[in-house]
């Protein structure tokens, strides 16, 4: 990767949201080593401060930390008038979580909560900032959807349902940005060895390393559609490809949940 020619495609500051943990925080490290400047977005204050001291230490970056819950109906546009100063040429939508088990078992607060940020946040995010990138015809978008969003998941029916919808919208809105030079990735990594599984009450046995999903990812912007990181989630997408019938897709993948829920 030409690090000079990355920042001048892309502007000086990039957007992380999810950035006080796993995958958020290795995109915001990867970031800073190239020399973006990185707003660092999550609920978790001391966490963001203290990634916020340690790049600005390492790397000579700036950082801005934003303690916001994405959730929130209105933190979209919260974060769009923080940052109005600022020229973002980058965003990496990362916030999000997942639960298991059957869906009538959950609790539905809980749920709606799940949809609000893995769904409607990441769809505004990518307007308001789509909006300014398009203007200025550059900008980066990566948005990280799941191997889960290929099909339904019994057992994660919801939280499945939430990266298929963050698959579809990516796909889609990949094209509609092209014409305007702003380059939009979806990233749909298998199991990342991540908070995401402690929260969600599942364990992972296999999985890949937020730093290499960083990594490939910035690697990938404005060559691909749709990037599946790492030999691990290729396995497992190209694995069910020989099933044609989505019954049994949906078969063996509630195996696989089986043996990944905490009992």
């Amino acid at each position: 990767m030409n690090q000079t020619k990355f920042l001048q495609k892309y502007g000086s500051w990039a957007i992380v949201t999810g950035a006080s943990n796993g995958i958020g925080k290795e995109f915001a490290i990867q970031l800073a080593k190239i020399g973006f400047n990185v707003v660092l977005v999550a609920r978790r204050k001391g966490l963001l401060e203290e990634l916020s001291e340690q790049l600005e230490s390492s790397y000579g970056t700036k950082c801005m930390s934003i303690n916001l819950d994405l959730s929130h109906s209105d933190a979209a546009n919260i974060l769009d008038e923080m940052t109005s100063h600022l020229d973002i040429g980058l965003i990496v939508s990362n916030a999000g979580f997942g639960t298991s088990g059957k869906l009538i078992e959950s609790k539905i607060d809980v749920e709606k909560n799940l949809v609000d940020l893995n769904c409607r946040s990441l769809m505004e995010l990518s307007y308001i900032y789509g909006q300014k990138f398009a203007k200025k015809k550059r900008g980066g978008i990566i948005l990280i959807s799941s191997l889960l969003g290929f099909v339904g998941i019994p057992g994660s029916a919801n939280y499945a349902a939430s990266k298929a919808f963050v698959q579809s919208f990516g796909e889609g809105f990949h094209s509609e940005m092209k014409p305007y030079n702003v380059d939009v990735l979806t990233v749909a990594p298998g199991p990342v060895h991540t908070g995401f599984a402690e929260k969600a009450n599942m364990k992972f046995i296999l999985a890949l390393s937020p730093e290499n999903v960083a990594k490939d990812s910035i690697n990938a912007l404005g060559k691909k559609i749709t990037l599946l990181p790492g030999f691990l989630t290729k396995f497992l997408y190209f694995s069910l490809q020989p099933l044609l019938l989505r019954s049994l897709k949906i078969m063996v993948m509630r195996f696989v949940m089986k043996t990944m829920i905490k009992k």
